[in-house]
């Protein structure tokens, strides 16, 4: 092995740049401006505690549409014993009608995509 040193010193910087970003956003130690979401509701609470929804919003969704779909119910409980309809369309956007408002500018800043309108109907008071 003659080039043992530059094989070792060649795969070191290609780790360094390739993990640059990661340690480009240690270093800097803070996230971007976090978005602001309209809401356009007079609803004082939401079907989960807002931290939950923010975190867990998508797995909220799945669940309900396997309950909907696959077991054909209708209607869940909230942690308050409210009753909700499961429901995407007549739930959740009651409250959150305006998608470029809410939905996109969050979607937008996590790089996530949003599947949600690939069945559902946009709402009409969207852009």
């Amino acid at each position: 092995m003659y080039d043992a040193g530059k094989i070792l010193f060649g795969l070191l910087v290609l780790a360094g740049l390739t993990t640059l970003p990661v340690w480009y956003n240690v270093a800097r130690g803070k996230a971007g401006p976090q978005p602001q979401l309209t809401v356009g509701t007079t609803e004082k609470q939401c079907v989960l505690p807002t931290a939950e929804m923010r975190a867990g919003h998508m797995a909220l969704l799945d669940e309900w549409r396997t309950r909907v779909v696959r077991h054909g119910e209708h209607a869940t409980r909230t942690s308050g014993g409210r009753e909700v309809r499961m429901s995407l369309t007549n739930t959740c956007l009651g409250c959150h009608a305006q998608k470029d408002q809410f939905c996109d500018r969050c979607h937008d800043y996590a790089a996530v995509k949003l599947t949600c309108f690939e069945c559902h109907v946009v709402p009409k008071r969207s852009k």
